[in-house]
């Protein structure tokens, strides 16, 4: 009795997964693949694969097939089922199985075998070959989407479905790290990872791979992108941490983003993975315990003298570095105008000279920290510390940080050992993520370098447009992520110096 029900639900709702039987006729399988009259039907401009795949009746995620005359998705082809209903209601006869990648004329029920939709495959699923992910950084070549608009891939605007441009600017950002772009857009790459059963935090690798191959699909239809699936992933990994419809920060986003990809990929405190290779490096922290403020003088100096108040090393890895902004002033000029001060990188990045002290307060103890690095990462990340938050409101500091784009020199950063063993320590600008407005309702774009042409972008959201190079150093910059230099183009730059 089982087994005739069984058979029964794949007829209706997976029969395109039930194996030829053997010895089926030539006949019979020309019937099964032959050209279909009605491919002139399809809507390309209606098609668009960015969101979940899930039928538009049931909601169900089992074997849904796109309807390509109309766009929506319907689950199973059997007699009854919803794409079938579909085809005969409003005479629609082609269909895409989203996850088979077949092609099927309903009500008739055949599969469709022609290479003229080949296309439509390669928007669902763009895969990518070695050769071509060896010159997409060396070539500028604009393509045109099936809607006549050109784009450079990995230069594409994503959706704001409400309030997510927080974590499209991350997005874009690591899209254009080309290490970890490379990775993520050969499947191959992370496919073999085994996870515990029933591990959700995968699904992350999966979508993010996703949205890489869309990103940089050199045949979109569009020349934009809905990260839809890749956010509800979110959503759903951080437990409602992260969410579409109401603003979050940035940086925030980007630490848990980093570090549970670590994780899902296998990566461990001793175990590293393509995003610690990239981005992690370490440092050196010392920590000296400084005695109650209120306390006399000569109980201070008995306290100093004890173990626990003696300075401590300890050496810890990290995938960016905080860089504090000194306090905005609140004097106005003559015109009563607010002044908006200025700050150049390199005195923010003096808190890792080694020698600059910072005290840290925690709720019982207070602190003096200094901070030295001893091995810097291929690329580095900097989060310029603009919000403050208390128990009240978030505060905003709009001091603008002057920093050049090209040729950053990180070498008095580093331990006397590290610079003596350091491959380079020149750093080049390839993103910088601009946070605009107020705390709480403020906006996100983001500045990217486009390796093929040299030239600078702005991205926010949908909107797409080139930029110079020096308007980029007059925003409110909030994360920055750099490339390390050639080490040969390193050594010529300071001979040449």
């Amino acid at each position: 009795m089982v087994s005739v029900k069984r058979e029964r639900q794949i007829d209706v709702e997976e029969e395109d997964e039930v194996p030829k039987k053997i010895g089926r006729s030539q006949n019979e399988d020309d019937h099964r693949s032959r050209h279909c009259p009605y491919l002139d039907t399809i809507n390309r401009s209606v098609l668009d694969f960015d969101f979940e795949k899930l039928c538009s009746i049931s909601l169900s995620h089992i074997n849904v097939y796109a309807c390509l005359i109309c766009g929506k998705y319907f689950q199973g082809r059997g007699l009854k089922s919803h794409a079938y209903t579909h085809s005969v209601q409003f005479a629609h006869h082609v269909f895409l199985n989203l996850h088979t990648l077949k092609f099927y004329c309903l009500p008739d029920n055949y599969e469709i075998i022609d290479s003229s939709l080949e296309d439509i495959t390669y928007v669902l699923k763009p895969t990518f070959t070695s050769q071509h992910i060896a010159s997409l950084d060396k070539q500028g070549k604009l393509y045109r989407a099936y809607d006549g608009t050109t784009y450079l891939p990995g230069i594409v605007g994503l959706n704001n479905i409400k309030a997510n441009d927080y974590t499209n600017v991350v997005l874009q950002a690591l899209s254009n790290v080309p290490p970890l772009r490379n990775y993520f857009l050969e499947e191959e790459n992370y496919r073999g990872i085994r996870r515990p059963p029933g591990d959700i935090m995968f699904l992350l690798v999966q979508r993010f791979g996703e949205l890489m191959r869309k990103l940089w699909n050199p045949r979109n239809f569009k020349a934009h992108v809905s990260p839809h699936e890749m956010l509800q992933a979110v959503v759903l990994c951080s437990k409602k941490t992260f969410q579409i419809t109401k603003q979050g920060d940035a940086v925030d986003f980007l630490s848990w983003f980093l570090n549970a990809l670590h994780g899902a990929l296998g990566g461990t405190k001793k175990k590293s993975s393509i995003v610690t290779k990239v981005f992690q490096g370490s440092m050196r922290i010392f920590s000296k315990k400084l005695p109650h403020p209120d306390l006399p003088v000569e109980e201070k100096e008995a306290l100093l003298i004890r173990e626990e108040y003696q300075e401590k090393m300890s050496e810890s890895p990290f995938l960016y570095l905080t860089l504090d902004l000194p306090t905005a002033p609140l004097y106005k000029d003559e015109k009563e105008q607010l002044i908006i001060p200025q700050v150049p990188l390199f005195n923010i990045l003096a808190k890792f000279n080694g020698i600059m002290e910072k005290e840290y307060k925690t709720y019982k103890e207070n602190f003096l920290k200094r901070f030295q690095l001893t091995k810097l990462p291929p690329y580095l990340i900097f989060c310029i510390k603009r919000f403050t938050k208390n128990n009240f409101f978030v505060e905003k500091n709009p001091t603008i940080v002057n920093f050049p784009v090209t040729n950053v020199d990180l070498r008095e950063y580093l331990t006397e050992e590290a610079q003596a063993t350091a491959r380079s320590t020149t750093y080049d600008l390839v993103a910088n993520v601009v946070h605009d407005g107020k705390p709480s309702e403020g906006a996100y774009r983001i500045h990217v370098l486009h390796h093929g042409t040299g030239k600078w972008y702005e991205l926010q959201d949908l909107q797409v447009m080139d930029i110079l190079p020096q308007m980029i150093t007059l925003s409110e910059a909030y994360i920055q992520i750099w490339k390390m230099r050639d080490p040969e183009d390193d050594a010529a730059n300071r001979t040449g110096a």
